[in-house]
């Protein structure tokens, strides 16, 4: 009965996985990342990037996003169409700038895309963090304290392949 139940769980959320949008690419602003969008039906979205910001680190953020929140939507849908979101998750990321450093906190996110009636999506957003940053005070010694980073999620220029 077990295997019977598990096998059923199983199948049923391999199809639920591979039945709703996703989309490929990358983003770039203050550096460049990898990009992965997994629609969760039709107003939600996981939104997850690896990258290297300003090109002296490595960062991953994931968030959940609200498609269209509010009911409001964009009304200028001519071939393609116009989506905006806003979402919050999580960040982590390390730096090898000047010191070693590294950063944990939530992410918010906010922007707007457009989907074509190709598989092609384009879109601008913009993802700050908020958190705790622990760095290399150049003496041996470690510090602590809560900080913020608006530029390396900052604005970003999304292009993925949609599928």
């Amino acid at each position: 009965m077990k295997k019977i139940l598990f096998i059923a769980v199983l199948a049923m959320a391999s199809v639920m996985a591979f039945a709703q949008p996703r989309a490929i690419g990358g983003r770039l602003g203050y550096g460049a990342e990898f990009s992965y969008e997994h629609g969760l039906g039709s107003g939600n979205m996981i939104s997850l990037e690896v990258g290297v910001p300003g090109f002296a680190g490595l960062e991953a953020a994931c968030t959940h996003d609200w498609i269209d929140p509010f009911g409001a939507t964009v009304p200028w849908n001519e071939k393609g169409e116009w989506h905006w979101y806003m979402g919050v998750g999580g960040a982590v990321q390390w730096s090898w700038y000047a010191t070693t450093a590294a950063f944990i906190g939530a992410a918010g996110r906010f922007g707007i895309e457009y989907d074509f009636w190709f598989p092609l999506q384009l879109s601008l957003d913009f993802r700050p963090t908020l958190g705790v940053a622990i760095a290399g005070n150049g003496n041996g010694g470690v510090a602590a304290g809560f900080g913020y980073d608006v530029y390396a999620g900052g604005l970003g220029l999304g292009i993925r392949y949609k599928f």
